[in-house]
């Protein structure tokens, strides 16, 4: 691992790029303790994985939060998550799964979405992630680490009910390629699918 150096940063195969752990796990104790919600609608019981051969985005946020929501049951649950926001996003090659196991009379199927396969990529502005996992090799321009999450002011605004004391990191600008993650809820101010294919697929299909 590369030292940190204010004119870039570089990691090479880092989880949920929430540096360092010991902060993230801090940060997203304290999100829990303020009964902090991520997303802004209660998030469903499934997870999905989501990859891309290339995310370039600017104006990069990253704090910890909570979503809230029901499992596959209907009960109450919550999933701790590192928000990953950026003010503009182009991801090259995107491809989402879910799987939804034991549907009546067809079993385990597989919702597949595939864009920006072509040589225009996905676009999103004000692109919030809200990741429970991620693998990724990653570099970042103009990085702080540690700043107060209500502090950070490079990424999108603050997600409602984020402390604002809270742990963040933030950059000007962030290259991510091989991008493979795991999400509980993804929202953006505009979402711009190019060449859009979305498929059913009986059985277990996930893009990774």
């Amino acid at each position: 691992m590369e030292s940190l150096a204010r004119g870039g940063t570089r990691w090479k195969r880092f989880a949920v790029v929430m540096v360092p752990s010991v902060a993230a796990t801090a940060a997203i104790g304290v999100a829990l303790s303020q009964g902090a919600l991520a997303a802004s609608f209660s998030v469903s019981g499934q997870s999905f994985k989501v990859s891309a051969e290339r995310l370039d985005g600017t104006g990069f946020v990253q704090y910890g939060s909570v979503d809230t929501g029901v499992d596959m049951k209907g009960d109450k649950a919550a999933h701790p998550v590192a928000i990953s926001a950026f003010k503009h996003a182009d991801i090259t090659k995107m491809c989402q799964s879910v799987v939804t196991p034991d549907v009546p009379l067809v079993g385990t199927i597989t919702l597949q979405l595939n864009a920006g396969g072509g040589s225009t990529p996905v676009a999103a502005d004000n692109l919030y992630i809200d990741v429970a996992d991620l693998a990724a090799d990653a570099e970042f321009h103009g990085m702080n680490i540690g700043v107060a999450a209500g502090s950070a002011s490079k990424g999108p605004a603050l997600a409602k009910n984020v402390n604002p004391n809270g742990f963040a990191q933030e950059a000007d600008s962030a290259t991510l390629k091989n991008v493979k993650q795991t999400a509980w809820a993804t929202t953006a101010g505009t979402f711009k699918l190019s060449g859009l294919s979305m498929k059913l697929h009986k059985g277990v299909k996930e893009c990774y």
